[in-house]
């Protein structure tokens, strides 16, 4: 069975059974228990396996006498925006992110709109292993014109949300001149049509490739460059100016440039504080946070512009307590994940396009010359099926280098003056990762085959 809880939620697969009824309408009893008094907002990212988990968590909170709002098929950040606006007691977006479709799951929020830290994570695992399994119940009716409803007036609030941020507002009529051609891979999930309708209130010209919110997968849904060729060659076909790229829950934005080159998951962080910190230049020493597995580049542009980076352990509550408690103006994750708190403290890939369209505008470039700007740093992400005891695993690498720093905040991290590699286990896979970073490319290759020789 392929069960995973952790900081990022739950994820199971559907094809041995591990995503039960039982299974989510336990979860739905045990987050009643946990959430205070109010409404529970429900979204899912558009695969066809949650329509029915939807209707398993609307009947056993209907049978728990929790109310509930069905806003359907939204993006992730979209359920934590509109959890925060309503004042809900809580929210839960229906996904597994970036794996493939033989996997569900879900995410849970709290009231403040922000996913559960290791906290209230653990709180919550303890009420569900106290509950006994669940008796079977019907699934109640869902109404469709109301959850199209609820569906327009999430989108539609969440947008004017990202079209109010300071770093747009200034220059939105400018963004609208330069009517933009882009062409969007939404994987046909949940960002199928509130990015095109973001998009189009920037004033450009969209053409979309995969966005009919079928949820059937054209590709293996993780954004990398691998699965992203029918983007690339799209974009150098239509003559389009970008390519977006979104995760089936819409919080990881990547971007093709005008050539059809991807400019690397990486830089969507690193552009994304360029828009900010550029924007914020000569205010008193703005602060990013980012995870310890996020490219240099961070660094490298921060300091530009007078800024300064923090960085936390990988998960996006990991970042945003950090970013919390720097009162950071901006984060994220090299994933491609944007967090801006001035919209709300989540990955979100609708806040990272009018940043990158805010930059884009204002400094006159094109992408490709935008990335030009930034050092090529070479990064290799590698990783291996794992599911023992990490301790052990980590005790094996401990002291392969020599000369180094090393922070042990997320699995070992050993820093050189230029370069860096990570090995850390995965929360959201049963996967050991192995990360490094430098110039040269082959002293990227030596620090990953290090690793793995000891291994």
């Amino acid at each position: 069975m392929s069960i995973i809880r952790s900081i990022s939620g739950l994820r199971a697969t559907l094809s041995d059974g591990s995503l039960s009824d039982n299974l989510i309408t336990k979860y739905a009893s045990a987050f009643h228990q946990f959430c205070p008094e109010g409404h529970i907002v429900i979204g899912r990212d558009g695969r066809p396996s949650g329509k029915k988990i939807e209707k398993l968590l609307f009947s056993a909170f209907q049978k728990l006498n929790r109310n509930v709002n069905i806003i359907g098929i939204v993006p992730s950040p979209t359920v934590q925006f509109i959890t925060e606006t309503e004042n809900a007691a809580g929210g839960i977006s229906i996904t597994a992110s970036h794996n493939p479709d033989d996997w569900n799951g879900l995410k849970f929020i709290n009231a403040e709109g922000i996913f559960l830290d290791a906290e209230e994570n653990t709180k919550l695992w303890k009420i569900f292993d106290e509950l006994s399994d669940n008796e079977e119940f019907e699934l109640s009716s869902l109404s469709e014109e109301e959850i199209l409803a609820s569906n327009s007036n999430a989108f539609d609030s969440h947008i004017n949300s990202v079209l109010n941020l300071r770093y747009v507002s200034d220059i939105i009529d400018d963004i609208r001149k330069n009517n933009f051609k882009v062409v969007v891979d939404a994987v046909n999930a949940s960002g199928s049509k509130i990015v095109p309708k973001l998009l189009r209130e920037f004033g450009c010209n969209v053409i979309p490739l995969y966005c009919d919110e079928s949820g059937i997968f054209p590709h293996l849904p993780e954004p990398l460059p691998v699965n992203l060729t029918a983007l690339a060659s799209r974009v150098k076909d239509e003559h389009a100016d970008l390519g977006i790229s979104v995760d089936p829950d819409a919080d990881r934005l990547v971007l093709i440039d005008e050539n059809g080159n991807p400019i690397g998951e990486e830089n969507t962080i690193v552009l994304s504080v360029w828009s900010v910190m550029s924007y914020l230049h000569g205010k008193s020493n703005p602060v990013a946070v980012v995870n310890h597995s996020t490219t240099q580049g961070v660094e490298y542009i921060t300091k530009k512009f007078g800024g300064s980076v923090a960085r936390s352990a990988v998960g996006e509550i990991n970042v945003v307590k950090q970013m919390i408690s720097l009162s950071a103006v901006i984060g994220g994750e090299g994933s491609g994940g944007v967090i801006l708190p001035e919209c709300h403290y989540g990955r979100d890939s609708l806040v990272g396009i009018s940043l990158i369209l805010s930059l884009l505008t204002r400094t006159n470039k094109t992408l490709s010359q935008l990335r030009q700007a930034i050092p090529n740093y070479s990064m290799i992400k590698d990783k291996f099926h794992f599911e023992g005891d990490f301790a052990e695993l980590r005790n094996k690498v401990k002291n392969i280098f020599s000369d180094c720093s090393i922070i042990e905040e997320d699995g070992l991290k050993f820093i050189f003056p230029s370069s860096w590699v990570q090995i850390r286990k995965s929360n959201t896979e049963p996967i050991v990762r192995i990360i490094a970073e430098a110039i040269e490319r082959n002293e990227v290759e030596m620090l990953i085959s290090k690793i793995k020789s000891e291994l």
